[in-house]
């Protein structure tokens, strides 16, 4: 049975009282979350077939999965032709680009 979708108030992974940034985490740690929120970021709306094609691997169940969750925490929605990024999930996407930025310059301390 598929785990409800981590919102805000709920209890989630770390959270008992489902604080929103432990919700947030909950959902981003998803397998393919980030991936489908990814090749969601242009404002084409693929299909799911297309999505599928795009995400390498991604099973169709699991896939369906992550767009109903990406969907009850409004950060995609199905419009006729395809899969969109809301205004909720663009904006998040802009908060994640600085710690794009910061992976970038990420270098771990090597071990001698």
């Amino acid at each position: 049975m598929a785990q409800p979708t981590p919102l805000p108030g709920r209890p989630v992974r770390g959270s008992r009282t489902g604080r929103p940034i432990m919700a947030l985490l909950d959902l981003l740690g998803r397998r393919w979350v980030l991936r489908v929120l990814w090749e969601l970021r242009a404002d084409a709306a693929p299909t799911f077939r297309q999505l599928q094609q795009r995400c390498d691997g991604v099973s169709s169940s699991v896939l369906a999965d992550r767009l109903r969750e990406l969907g009850q925490a409004d950060l995609v929605e199905h419009t006729g032709g395809g899969y969109l990024l809301t205004e909720q999930g663009r904006t998040l996407l802009e908060r994640l680009a600085p710690l794009d930025a910061w992976a970038a310059d990420w270098r771990p301390r090597t071990e001698d």
